[in-house]
């Protein structure tokens, strides 16, 4: 597949956000169950947020996507161990200032949630036109081709 290939960067601010959520939805259940159990709960919790931030935003489990390669209406993922799986989309993408969710329906059904601080400027314009009109830009160097 050749087309625009996107190296995703850890994202620190995303990782301290799912630690401080996990943490205060431990803390709730701590707050609400108050028992013995409440605490074994709420330290299950907080370890799912650090999985989930040691995973998804740094980027350090074997199948964290590392890189995103564009093509058309395809992509394909490029896992942190080296494997490369070509994706199935879901239709609800979501795309805002600050990041971009691509639910992934084949090989394995996830979301893909890309923040700012994971690209440079341009490729997360890139990324951003791509995932709501399902092609790349045209650069302008190309037209005068």
């Amino acid at each position: 597949m050749s087309g625009t290939r996107l190296v995703l960067s850890p994202s620190r601010a995303l990782a301290v956000v799912l630690v401080a959520l996990h943490a205060a939805a431990a803390a709730s259940v701590v707050a609400v169950l108050g028992s013995a159990i409440g605490l074994a709960l709420g330290a299950a919790i907080l370890a799912l947020g650090l999985a989930a931030a040691w995973g998804r935003a740094l980027l350090r489990s074997p199948a964290s996507v590392r890189a995103l390669e564009l093509s058309g209406q395809e992509i394909l993922l490029e896992l942190k161990d080296g494997r490369r799986l070509p994706a199935e989309l879901g239709g609800n993408r979501r795309v805002g200032r600050l990041m971009v969710t691509l639910p992934v329906r084949r090989p394995v059904r996830r979301t893909i949630l890309v923040t700012r601080d994971m690209l440079g400027a341009e490729e997360f314009r890139r990324l951003r036109l791509w995932a709501l009109w399902g092609k790349l830009p045209v650069a302008a160097k190309q037209l005068s081709a």
